[in-house]
């Protein structure tokens, strides 16, 4: 029988984040406050002591903040030396040559799924947004038809593919073969982010109309005149050398033994931080030094770049606190004894925890860990279970319905300059196409397989 008080709190939670969405689209009220105060609400209705509220939502903005304030700062750095010196509008060039302007929204799929495969969501997210808006730009299509299908592509892989770090996670915890996952997720993630990407875009961009102009674009308008671009070999080089180092950070311990020094080297060099501290001193270089900008113009560049971020910051923090009070108040734990005791086939299992936990937690990386560490004993004691493909669903769970406790939903909606409602529409539907088509295609491989 499920307990009466989990249920209290699982309506707690769900009338928290209703009326968290009711003050921010319907009262207008600022979202850093109206997160504050839904997370201290919610808090007191579940009887959390009074002394430790504050502290768990400090605990949850901090903790956030610590990783994505880093990325954010650097990766607008970095977008803005593209904007600037003209490498964006290069690459943008590149891709409407190449691809033609009808399969734009398929090329930043692919540009997605790549440049995603090492990094974290947000990481890939900031390295891209440049090249969407110039894209948009240049060939007055709907900001929705281009950056829909490239957050898409790196979605998928930030859930299901291996060598990223969650997806690795879960392939460790479950004991799953590396290379038959990263098979059986390309297999799965490819069409998923087709439909979710793409298709889904163009379906949804007649309903959603997004200006090209807010403070996030202002600071990636190109500025490089049409005869003087850089070269896209060096473009794309300073671009995809973040991505390179940290690609080669998760083979660490393949190409060297480990507790050496040069283990630690590159790991070090791996770290997303680092590796996009790296990339923007060579873009200092490759697309300053070498296009004739000053040391002064540079460091204009990147304090100008630096201001509209500190909304996205606060807001992506506000949302980790919104989140970490969700776990502390045991709305987490309540999810999860409710799930268990439904019957339910593993792969079922494992995706509805993991969605559960992205629900109630907004991060997925939390969500797909602790799935994967309730499913796995009971993996191993069950028949006919590939653990491969356990590890996909819980990847597919914890991407679903990313809403407003996830720092996702504020990094997307503030740099694209949405509202909540044009957020949801066109994010967190993304993601449950995503999460959902997972599914079931993992249940027809299942039967295959």
């Amino acid at each position: 029988m499920i307990d009466p008080h989990s249920i209290f709190l699982l309506a707690s939670a769900l009338a928290a984040v209703i009326g968290l969405i009711l003050l921010i689209a319907v009262f207008k009220l600022n979202p850093f406050i109206a997160l504050f105060l839904a997370s201290l609400s919610l808090a007191v209705v579940a009887g959390m002591p009074l002394t430790t509220v504050i502290h768990s939502f400090e605990a949850g903005v901090g903790g956030t903040l610590g990783h994505i304030a880093i990325i954010v700062a650097l990766g607008t750095i970095l977008g803005k030396m593209m904007a600037e010196s003209g490498g964006a509008d290069q690459i943008a060039q590149t891709l409407i040559r190449v691809f033609g302007k009808k399969r734009i929204p398929w090329a930043m799929m692919v540009i997605g799924i790549v440049v995603g495969l090492p990094a974290f969501f947000e990481v890939g997210f900031v390295l891209l947004i440049p090249i969407a808006f110039t894209v948009a730009r240049r060939t007055r299509t709907s900001l929705i038809l281009v950056a829909l299908p490239m957050v898409a592509g790196l979605s998928v892989v930030h859930g299901l593919v291996p060598p990223h770090p969650a997806a690795l996670l879960a392939v460790t915890i479950y004991k799953a073969d590396i290379g038959r996952t990263i098979f059986y997720a390309l297999l799965i993630g490819i069409p998923t982010a087709a439909i979710a990407g793409p298709v889904y875009a163009k379906f949804i961009a007649p309903h959603v109309e997004l200006s090209l102009e807010g403070p996030m674009a202002a600071d990636f308008v190109d500025h490089g005149a049409e005869s003087s671009l850089p070269g896209f070999g060096l473009t794309f080089f300073t671009i995809l050398l973040p991505v390179a180092l940290m690609l080669i950070g998760s083979w660490a311990n393949a190409v060297s033994a480990p507790n050496s020094g040069l283990n630690h080297a590159l790991h070090l060099m791996g770290n997303d931080d680092m590796a996009l501290l790296i990339g923007v001193l060579v873009s200092f270089f490759t697309l300053g030094k070498l296009r004739g900008f000053t040391r002064e113009t540079i460091l204009r560049f990147s304090n100008e770049c630096l201001a509209p971020t500190a909304t996205i910051t606060i807001l992506v923090g506000a949302g980790g606190g919104f989140g970490r009070v969700l776990q502390d108040s045991g709305v987490s734990q309540a999810i999860i004894g409710i799930a268990l005791q439904s019957h339910i086939p593993l792969l079922l299992l494992a995706w509805l925890l993991a969605a559960l936990m992205r629900l109630a937690t907004g991060s997925s990386t939390v969500a797909m860990t602790t799935a994967a560490g309730i499913v796995a004993p009971i993996a191993l004691h069950s028949a006919g279970v590939h653990p491969e493909l356990l590890a996909i669903a819980t990847g597919a769970g914890s991407l679903i319905f990313s809403h407003v406790n996830d720092g996702g939903f504020w990094l997307v909606k503030e740099y694209l300059n949405m509202s909540v409602t044009e957020t949801i529409k066109t994010w967190s539907i993304c993601e449950t196409i995503i999460s959902v088509t997972a599914l079931l295609l993992t249940l027809a491989v299942s039967v295959v397989a």
